[in-house]
């Protein structure tokens, strides 16, 4: 397993690579915070690999992001999501590997390259191509199988019928409160 520590950039940029004594001679973490950091990593993806295993699932490669308030570290944003996760399935690994093929995964590969089909790379002041009902279908079906493969649950699509940005704020300061 590797650990490759990333930074925020600014908006609408990629993360930037940094190595660990860069972490450190910048003040960002103290050295024995970031070896605490590195084994909430690697401890949270061995239980996600577990995880997936069981489910018929190989969890490729994740990120996760920590934040600190005080003295605590919080393990922050979503983990092993199709938004920060690689998944490939277990049961033709092997033979696609053999033959030097393409795994067939579950992530948010699919979009970029659609995204990247349609001419989209991201840079700035550049407008994100429309996507059909056929494309948006097409997410959503993936990401409710990644989460049906690893619940082990049937996904129930919930009916919003109160103002989604008042549940919004509403989960956030109840969340604040309890930190």
């Amino acid at each position: 397993t590797i650990v490759t520590p990333t930074t925020k950039a600014e908006i609408g940029m990629h993360d930037q690579d940094i190595s660990k004594e860069e972490i450190i001679s910048r003040g960002i973490v103290k050295e024995d915070e970031y070896l605490m950091l590195e084994k909430y990593a690697l401890d949270l993806f061995e239980r996600g690999s577990e995880i997936a295993s069981e489910r018929g699932l190989i969890l490729v490669d994740t990120k996760y992001e920590f934040g600190k308030k005080g003295d605590k570290i919080y393990l922050i944003d979503e983990i092993h999501t199709p938004d920060s996760s690689r998944y490939f399935y277990k049961d033709s690994y092997e033979e696609l590997f053999a033959k030097g093929e393409q795994q067939r995964q579950l992530s948010k590969e699919f979009v970029r390259e659609w995204l990247m089909e349609n001419n989209f790379t991201g840079q700035p002041g550049q407008k994100i191509p429309e996507m059909t009902d056929e494309i948006i279908k097409s997410i959503s079906d993936r990401y409710i199988e990644l989460y049906e493969k690893i619940t082990g649950s049937k996904f129930e699509k919930a009916e919003y019928s109160d103002n989604i940005y008042e549940r919004i704020e509403t989960n956030i300061l109840n969340m604040l409160a309890r930190l």
